[in-house]
């Protein structure tokens, strides 16, 4: 196997474990994230704290897609593919802040004992809207931008996709950041069908990226991965001479 390949498996790979984690994530912390007497009822702490680890592995692959990316799109644009990884961290520092809000309710129902039970139930509701707001912003704004516009527009122009699902990060990548704005500005409310509908393109582009990469590997004949095309001022110079 090759190093390209195994650049691609990798990031396929990373790519399937972002869906992966970020799912099972949700499902980790059950009620913690739905019922607001979580915080004064018995708990499911174990539940949370798997959670949050899921979140961190999340953040680990998420970052690592985009590192791992960096040294073979910076030859199509240095720019956007540093932007990318730029991204990338943006969206992750959203969701680190979120699973963090999440522990907090955790330690607060630990401590509450003798503690007013509904100002105990306050703190924890604004707690988990922490965790509601950082992933519109991060999964659910940011990741639009970086995933889905700059990542798509790089694979499009470099080749090393099919460009026909390439198009589907182009369009649901700003489709994604402009539901997320638009319930950032009480157009829609958050997890709305519209919301949903409009994640649907962006979805389609990262399961299917994750896929593609693990199974089948850049396309062999994308320019990007020309042994030219890694040194071009050497190549130009050698031209000249």
């Amino acid at each position: 196997m090759d190093s390209q390949r195994k650049t691609a498996l990798t990031v396929g790979v990373l790519f399937i474990l972002t869906f992966v984690t970020s799912i099972a994530a949700v499902f980790a912390y059950g009620t913690a994230l739905t019922d607001p007497n979580y915080v004064t009822g018995p708990g499911a702490d174990s539940g949370v704290f798997l959670g949050a680890f899921l979140e961190l592995f999340l953040i680990i692959t998420n970052i690592g897609c985009a590192v791992v990316l960096y040294p073979l799109l910076k030859r199509q644009n240095d720019g956007i593919a540093l932007g990318y990884v730029a991204a990338r961290i943006v969206e992750c520092t959203f969701i680190l802040v979120g699973l963090l809000s999440v522990l907090a309710v955790v330690t607060l129902r630990q401590d509450a004992t003798g503690t007013d039970a509904g100002s105990i139930v306050t703190v924890g509701k604004s707690l988990i809207a922490i965790h509601k707001w950082t992933f519109l912003l991060g999964p659910g704004f940011t990741d639009g931008i970086g995933t889905g516009l700059m990542l798509a527009y790089l694979m499009y122009k470099s080749g090393l996709v099919s460009r026909r699902m390439a198009l589907f990060g182009l369009v649901g990548g700003p489709l994604l950041a402009i539901s997320g704005a638009a319930v950032l500005l009480g157009v829609i409310p958050q997890f709305s069908p519209a919301q949903n509908l409009m994640t649907i393109p962006e979805i389609i582009w990262e399961a299917f990226l994750g896929l593609w990469l693990t199974f089948k590997g850049f396309k062999a004949n994308a320019p990007v991965l020309a042994p030219e095309s890694r040194e071009p001022a050497t190549a130009a110079a050698y031209g000249a001479a």
